[in-house]
Formats: structure tokens, C-alpha cells, sequence
């Protein structure tokens, strides 16, 4: 699974011109299935999400730097499918989308991510999308501050030497 987290002032999904959620302060979290993905992954996510510590403790002087997660700010989260996170431009200009999950397996555990972001925090603080339409998007970024989390991130090789 791989998610991208926004920390935003605000967001909102639209469709058609007609605002279907918005939230203030909080997280936007853009979440993509991929077609290796198990409720596993689904699990581990959420718990990374909901722990990440993405604002500053302004309460100390000077400001602590990254020391405070959505729940401590009592923040809100909007979850937004997005199978394009997937997308792969190794082999040409077009985009290759092999590594997304199928429609069903990805409506599966796209719903069961959101249901259990909810579950971990608020489920009233916690908004969603519509899985599968063209979304209109909007935000405001707080930073801005854009994290890339992968449940399984590709390995990282030991940089040579200088030896």
C-alpha cells in the first residue's frame, strides 16, 4: 500500500461541481492498493498514519520541531482512493498501472483502510472520498508538508564507500 500524506489548513473532494466532503485542519491522505496488499498491510498503514508525528509543539520555546500526530491536534483526516500512486513510467510516456490492485480487491481494502482510520481515531473526524470517480481535489497546505509512506518500501541499497 502506499499513501501520501498532506498536512493541510483544509481539503475537500468534489464531483460534478458539488462539494462531497471537506475537512479543516488536519491530514489529506492520498491512498493507493496495490495488488500484493492483505489486510495486513491495511492495518500497519493506519497505525503508521495515525502516529505520525507531522506538527510542531508550539508550546515550547523555541517551537519543537515534529513532535505532535493528528490525534494530539485533534485534527481531521480526509481519505482519497488514488490507484495512480501505482502508476509506472519505465516503459514509455504512458502510464503502466500493473502494480494496482483490480477494482475489487482495491474497493475492498480501500474500505476496510478508511473504516479502520476511523476506528484508530474518530470515525466523525475522518472523511472519505468516492472510491473509483473523478474526484475535484482541493487544498490548502499547511507547510507544506507532503510524506510518501510505502507498507513495503523498496530497498535501499548501502551507499558505497569512500573509501
Amino acid at each position: 500500500m502506499r499513501t501520501v500524506l498532506q498536512r493541510v489548513k483544509s481539503a475537500s473532494v468534489a464531483i460534478d461541481g458539488e462539494r462531497v466532503s471537506s475537512i479543516g485542519r488536519g491530514l489529506l491522505v492520498l491512498a493507493a492498493i496495490s495488488r500484493d496488499d492483505t489486510d495486513k498491510d491495511i492495518e500497519a498503514m493506519a497505525a503508521k498514519i495515525l502516529k505520525a508525528k507531522l506538527w510542531d509543539d508550539d508550546a515550547k520555546e523555541p517551537p519543537a520541531r515534529w513532535k505532535h500526530g493528528i490525534k494530539d491536534i485533534e485534527g481531521e483526516i480526509l481519505c482519497v482512493s488514488q490507484f495512480t500512486l501505482h502508476a509506472s513510467l519505465k516503459k514509455g510516456n504512458k502510464p503502466d498501472f500493473h502494480q494496482s490492485a483490480s477494482g475489487d480487491k482495491a474497493r475492498s481494502l480501500y474500505q476496510a483502510f478508511y473504516r479502520r482510520i476511523g476506528s484508530l481515531y474518530d470515525p466523525e473526524r475522518v472523511k472519505d472520498g468516492v472510491f473509483a470517480a473523478m474526484m475535484d481535489v482541493s487544498l490548502v497546505n499547511d507547510g507544506p508538508v507532503t510524506i510518501q509512506i510505502d507498507t513495503n518500501p523498496p530497498r535501499i541499497e548501502d551507499p558505497p564507500s569512500s573509501a
